[in-house]
């Protein structure tokens, strides 16, 4: 006994000569772990057991400390504790239901624990036992799923929630949560539309809905039907969709303030003086020092309602006013720690549009100005392998937009013009840009820049070759929807002409470290081919005539930098090496670049010469180019308005089975004792007797 005594659960601490006491509920838990039958000797056990306060530090450590031979021998009165928990969820006291919520996590957990090596249905049986396990999780589901969608308890909503998340997180892989199969037949979909769906539920419980709904869709996603996959996918309520869209732009609003604020603290700090004395040199090292934790449970939600679900490509658009920017009518609910990974809700409510009427002197904002602001952040720093990952995600939810048809309407519109304020990496060569200056402009012109800032500012030793494809097919599908829909946008189309030219000179210059990890010329090609669709196809898209003559200038300009690439790529496809035909696809594709290079260089020579000029101004050069296009001969170029659609099974699936798992481990890890402390619910229940 004097070992368990010292596990917890004492009153208060003792000298060495005298025995601490023990709380009754400790007492309690020890007679359960005997092999006898508690309620024998005491008939009242089980009713006055789920009037007490639950202690979850001693129940968890003491099924930690058993071993397995001794957990199997009292494994009856386990699965006994279980039922009686679940019984105790039907009751009408609110106590009792509370501290049944508390002691089936601790259950849950507890047995997890001393279980970790073993499989799924080891717990299963440990916890229930096999042949009562199917009626147990049909009753469990049932109670939790009337809690939920009663009229009933805020509080034990919230606790409902937690108890679920502990449940579906017990294992770091959820795909091998065996337990998950009964939370598939028995679905709690629909509570959590409920929740999501009406305003003040959402308000409470609208972060731990999404999250738990983002989780149970990725339960076992590509080896079997998953009814949580099928049902979000058919999803077409306005007020659902919009209250699921609410939650994750609140969630990444708040990441994107703590940024600023962190910012901003930063800037107008010491070290920020002393900066601006000796110039920009540690600015890497003071970024650095910027950092909140990002959110890839609720980028998951948010990547999983876009790739699943057609109708919720609206809500990326739904108007509302500026998170953030608008005073809240009422009290926040209690702030909880930020934790890895962005776990934890965060502090203030969810704003509705039906909340607060659009103010002609507030910033109105979308979801996708609010991603589209985070993602400016989180792929600042792909270093970090949480921020590599958020990076990642960002990428494919934008790609996934990028292919949706309504999507790029509404990015297009016109008629639907935002200031987005992206986060722009601090480098030496360049000022900070002023955010009131900048100008309305349809939405793809943020998505253009979010593009071009990342191409500029992560050429570097550990070069995320990965990013950059994924980064330039986005480029390359909004262009394929241009020309398509011959949608003439008014953008800064050098600034994406000059990074796509570093990019490739960046790509040459470290060809031999590059090649060593990477094969270069796959990025290559596909920046060579944008250039191409715009040479092939610019009259269509491009917004002026002397928008198609600058892209020629820029190519003549930075014609040594096409010329080393063809050198390069030559030379490689003239070997017998392993790079012979990636290297070569470059050489082919580059035709029609050096067709014009060819073309008008030896004419700009000639007309200096003629007028005795040294170096000739950007307008004679264009003035040459314009009076000399129709001798000009280019190669009609299959395939270059095609792409190859987004696929999760076949290329994300290692990707996301790791990032559900860091997200599995990092829930579970934020539902700390403090999370799960019912001293509000005991206050909230306190007049009832």
């Amino acid at each position: 006994m004097a070992q368990v005594e010292k596990k917890g659960g004492l009153l208060r601490k003792s000298s060495a000569s005298k025995k601490p006491l023990k709380e009754k509920v400790v007492l309690m838990y020890d007679e359960i772990f005997v092999t006898e039958d508690p309620s024998k000797c005491n008939p009242r056990f089980w009713e006055e057991l789920f009037l007490m306060k639950v202690n979850l530090e001693y129940l968890e450590g003491k099924l930690e400390s058993l071993d397995g031979e001794e957990l199997m021998k009292i494994k009856d009165n386990i699965n006994c504790l279980f039922q009686r928990c679940i019984q105790a969820l039907g009751e009408d006291h609110p106590i009792r239901v509370v501290n049944a919520l508390q002691t089936l996590c601790a259950l849950i957990r507890g047995v997890h624990q001393k279980n970790k090596s073993t499989s799924g249905f080891d717990i299963i049986n440990m916890l229930m036992g096999f042949d009562k396990a199917e009626l147990c999780m049909k009753n469990l589901m049932e109670s939790l799923d009337a809690l939920l969608c009663s009229e009933g308890s805020e509080s034990l909503k919230s606790l409902c929630l937690k108890l679920l998340l502990c449940l579906v997180t017990v294992t770091d892989n959820i795909s091998q949560n065996t337990i998950l199969e009964y939370v598939m037949i028995n679905s709690i979909f629909e509570a959590i539309l409920q929740i999501l769906s009406s305003l003040p539920s959402r308000r409470e419980h609208g972060y731990d809905a999404v999250v738990l709904l983002a989780l149970l869709v990725n339960y076992r996603k590509y080896e079997s039907v998953n009814p949580y996959i099928v049902k979000l996918s058919i999803i077409d309520d306005e007020a659902t969709l919009n209250g699921m869209g609410l939650v994750v732009a609140q969630a990444l609003s708040e990441y994107n303030r703590q940024y600023k604020d962190k910012e901003e603290e930063h800037q107008s700090g010491f070290f920020s003086a002393l900066t601006n004395m000796v110039g920009s040199m540690f600015i890497a090292d003071a970024d650095e020092k910027i950092s909140v934790q990002t959110n890839e449970a609720i980028l998951l939600a948010l990547y999983e309602a876009v790739h699943l679900n057609r109708n919720f490509i609206t809500v990326l658009a739904q108007n509302h006013p500026e998170i953030g920017l608008v005073t809240m009518p009422e009290s926040p609910v209690p702030t909880t720690p930020v934790t890895p990974l962005g776990t934890t809700p965060p502090s203030s409510y969810v704003v509705s549009p039906v909340d607060l009427p659009l103010d002609a002197d507030v910033q109105t904002s979308n979801l996708l100005i609010t991603f589209l602001k985070y993602s400016s952040i989180v792929m600042q720093d792909t270093k970090d392998e949480h921020r590599l990952h958020s990076g990642k995600l960002c990428l494919i939810i934008l790609t996934c937009i990028a292919e949706d048809q309504y999507a790029n309407a509404f990015l297009h519109d016109d008629n639907m013009n935002f200031q987005v304020n992206l986060h722009r990496m601090p480098m030496r060569h360049r000022k900070k840009a002023a955010d009131k200056n900048l100008p309305c402009r349809p939405l793809v012109c943020a998505v253009l820049d979010l593009m071009v800032e990342f191409i500029i500012t992560h050429m570097m030793k550990e070069f995320p070759m990965d990013l950059y494809v994924r980064c330039i097919q986005i480029v390359h599908k909004l262009l394929c929807y241009q020309k398509k829909c011959r949608v003439r946008l008014h953008y800064t189309w050098r600034e994406l002409w000059s990074a796509l030219i570093n990019l490739l000179k960046f790509l040459m210059s470290n060809e031999t470290v590059l090649l060593a990890k990477h094969n270069i010329f796959t990025l290559a090609l596909m920046v060579v081919n944008l250039f191409n669709m715009f040479i092939t196809y610019g009259d269509t898209f491009l917004p002026t005539p002397s928008s198609y003559d600058e892209l020629y200038y820029e190519i003549i300009r930075m014609h040594q930098s096409f010329d080393n690439l063809y050198s390069m790529v030559l030379r490689l496809s003239t070997n017998a090496g392993q790079w012979k035909e990636p290297a070569s696809k470059v050489t082919h594709a580059l035709v029609n670049i050096r067709a014009i290079i060819n073309h008008f260089n030896p004419k700009i020579e000639s007309y200096a010469a003629v007028n005795h000029i040294s170096q000739l101004s950007e307008e004679q050069v264009l003035e040459v180019v314009r009076s000399n296009y129709d001798t000009l001969t280019l190669k009609l170029q299959d395939g270059l308005d095609q792409y190859e659609r987004y696929s999760e099974q076949h290329k994300e699936a290692a990707f996301f089975k790791e990032l559900v798992r860091s997200i599995s481990i990092n829930v579970r890890r934020n539902l700390a004792f403090n999370t799960l402390s019912q001293e509000a619910l005991l206050k909230e229940f306190s007049t009832i007797s």
